[in-house]
């Protein structure tokens, strides 16, 4: 269907969800009419709505600084997300803001009726300043009211929840180290199997490697795994679903491949959980609503840890869901614990990461934890064990680099602008949500 047939219709209906489409969103809503973007030509029509959920909205300029369209309610959240927004439009670091600056790009009501622009740029540094941190899991026996975690206890339990075997080291990996290395007792959580994102030919791979094993003799009965396995690939066709064979051998590589990370981290075996969430295992991308069972899992492993500190993928840009799935899981599993008693607020705190796809706003961080480059070398090391998902993972997304090059290019880009608001300059950051329940 062409543009001129669309713009026929009597009503047009965009609708978008999911990070992901927040750039296009804005260019389609507000960007120039174009051929390279179809759906610009819908600005023109004259009965078109456009329903959004609310984080594909974040580029819309009503959301991302209203502050030029209209008058602001201004408070501390929307003066920090101005002040960062109008530091980074402007290329200047936050402490050189002027009053001009202010009344030049719609905030002349923030120095009207609060303060003037070098005691906001002031407060708003040092709010920055203090989200970062090279003690995730908080300092021992220093004054922590101004520290984004607690001092107490010195050694924390720590859960880790990873919804694919390797979004703990993509998404966290520098500051899963840290607080390995820093002797908190850490706990690591991988949500789903994993299995449909393995490769045929690494299942042929391993199953050839325990033939080669067995004195180098290949089973040759109809009826072994190896030749079921075998068969079940070669007759495979596309869009095929594998046998609960071939999963289960996928499932088992992409097991020991988060051994391995962990390994390498230093987390004992006896603290790594695969809770394989029945709600993944469809052997196809759509997957199930999750259900009763999967909230028990959950309930179970945060009751039997205990832990001081949670860290759930806060992402919603996984262009299959999983990640979406996983942390409703987890998010009802804590409404449910804390209801019944089980989990304390004041007990523990959760800390929201983001994978491959997005970061946070700067605005939105709570905690901001910098890496050297000898730990962004460690947390690339890590991730290379997920040897299943080198070179070019089976579902990559849009994006068609590597997951560790996305990750290192995500936290070096934040380090650049935490440095371009005046901060120190690191060569990567990581960057923590705090969830309040």
């Amino acid at each position: 269907m062409g543009v001129g047939t669309v713009m026929k219709a009597r009503r047009c209906i965009l609708m978008a969800w999911g990070e992901n489409k927040a750039v296009i969103v804005q260019k389609a809503i507000e960007g120039d009419i174009c051929d390279q973007v179809p759906a610009t030509y819908l600005q023109q029509h004259p009965n078109t709505s456009y329903i959004l959920e609310e984080s594909a909205s974040t580029e819309l300029t009503r959301v991302k600084s209203p502050w030029l369209l209209h008058t602001v309610d201004w408070n501390e959240d929307t003066i920090k997300k101005a002040v960062i927004w109008l530091a980074l439009e402007l290329g200047k670091p936050i402490l050189k803001l002027m009053d001009r600056d202010y009344m030049e790009h719609g905030m002349g009501d923030i120095i009207l009726d609060q303060d003037s622009a070098y005691n906001i740029n002031i407060r708003v540094f040092k709010q920055l300043q203090r989200s970062i941190t090279g003690w995730p899991g908080g300092k021992a026996n220093v004054d922590d009211k101004y520290r984004p975690e607690r001092a107490d206890p010195p050694q924390k339990r720590i859960l880790i929840f990873s919804p694919h075997p390797d979004d703990d080291v993509i998404s966290m990996g520098g500051t899963f180290q840290r607080l390995v290395d820093q002797s908190h007792h850490v706990h690591t959580a991988y949500q789903t199997s994993g299995n449909i994102a393995v490769f045929d030919d690494d299942v042929m791979r391993f199953a050839d490697f325990v033939a080669d094993i067995n004195e180098g003799k290949v089973p040759s009965g109809e009826d072994s795994l190896y030749q079921r396995v075998v068969k079940s690939i070669r007759s495979k066709k596309p869009g095929d679903i594998d046998t609960d064979e071939v999963l289960h051998i996928k499932a088992l590589i992409r097991k020991s491949e988060a051994r391995s990370a962990c390994r390498f981290v230093g987390v004992p075996d006896e603290n790594i959980h695969f809770l394989n969430l029945p709600f993944y295992e469809t052997g196809t991308v759509k997957k199930r609503l999750p259900g009763e069972e999967d909230f028990q899992i959950v309930m179970n492993l945060i009751t039997q840890i205990k832990p001081q500190q949670i860290y759930a993928a806060g992402d919603l840009s996984d262009p299959h869901g999983t990640h979406r799935v996983c942390l409703e899981v987890i998010l009802e599993s804590i409404r449910r614990l804390k209801e019944d008693g089980s989990l304390h607020p004041e007990e523990c705190r959760v800390w929201l990461y983001r994978g491959a796809w997005q970061e946070y706003p700067i605005d939105e961080i709570d905690m901001a934890v910098p890496l050297s480059p000898d730990e962004v070398t460690r947390k690339r090391r890590a991730i290379f064990k997920h040897q299943s998902q080198k070179d070019t993972a089976l579902f990559p997304g849009a994006d068609p680099r590597e997951f560790w090059q996305r990750a290192e290019a995500r936290n070096a880009e934040l380090a650049r602008q935490y440095d371009l608001l005046g901060l120190p300059e690191y060569a990567a950051i990581e960057a923590f949500k705090r969830y309040h329940f």
